[in-house]
Formats: structure tokens, C-alpha cells, sequence
């Protein structure tokens, strides 16, 4: 089974609809994660610094980086324990590479899947 985690910085909450705009990249986030969430070769999660912070105390690559770079490491991204990517969120595109799951658009995703937008 893959395993992706995303440790995010603090935040009021992960969608991405709180504040006084919408951040297009955590809303395509937390939709990829509900999307993989219904992938049964996938684990995803993901961490907030805010509401989760056990979940980086508890990993010493999270530690390392943080100790090394304070905030600015944040988002990480792990896939199967090893860092993928850090001091910024993953694209669809890599979110494929790491899991294997195709994310298609929504004009393309009403067609083939469902409207799901994963297939």
C-alpha cells in the first residue's frame, strides 16, 4: 500500500474557505485527499500543525526539516516515510507520480468518472 502524508503549516482549517479569499491550491488539495481517501491502495493523510501536532513531533524527518528550516519547510509532502517535496504543497501531476491515481478535471471527470474526479 502507498502512503502519503502532507504535514501543513498552521491554519484555521484545510479547506482553504476560511479568511477573507479562497486558496485554490488547499482546495485542490483537500479535494485530491478526498478523492485518494476512496483509493484502497492508497493511505492518505494529511497533518495540520494547528489541530495535529503530535503528527510532527513524532516524525524526525518533519522534526529535522523543521529544526533546519523553521516554518518554511512547510507543507512536506511524504510518500512511504521519504520527504517528495517541501515548502510547498504537491501538484495533481505529482500526486499521479506518487500514487498512481489519475485526477482529471471536472469537464473530463462528468464524463469518465463519475463526477468524482479521480479515476
Amino acid at each position: 500500500m502507498t502512503k502519503l502524508e502532507l504535514f501543513e503549516p498552521a491554519m484555521c482549517c484545510s479547506t482553504g474557505v476560511c479568511g477573507p479569499s479562497v486558496d485554490e491550491t488547499l482546495l485542490m488539495i483537500t479535494s485530491a485527499f478526498e478523492g485518494l481517501s476512496k483509493v484502497s491502495t492508497v493511505e492518505a493523510s494529511r497533518h495540520n500543525l494547528t489541530s495535529d501536532p503530535d503528527a510532527f513531533v513524532k516524525n524526525e524527518k518533519i522534526l529535522s526539516l523543521m529544526k533546519e528550516n523553521g516554518k518554511d519547510s512547510l507543507p512536506v509532502t511524504l510518500l512511504n516515510g521519504e520527504v517528495m517535496k517541501s515548502g510547498s504543497y504537491p501538484s495533481l501531476d505529482e500526486i499521479t507520480d506518487y500514487t498512481g491515481v489519475v485526477f482529471m478535471n471536472q469537464e473530463q471527470s462528468s464524463s469518465c468518472c463519475g463526477g468524482s474526479g479521480c479515476c
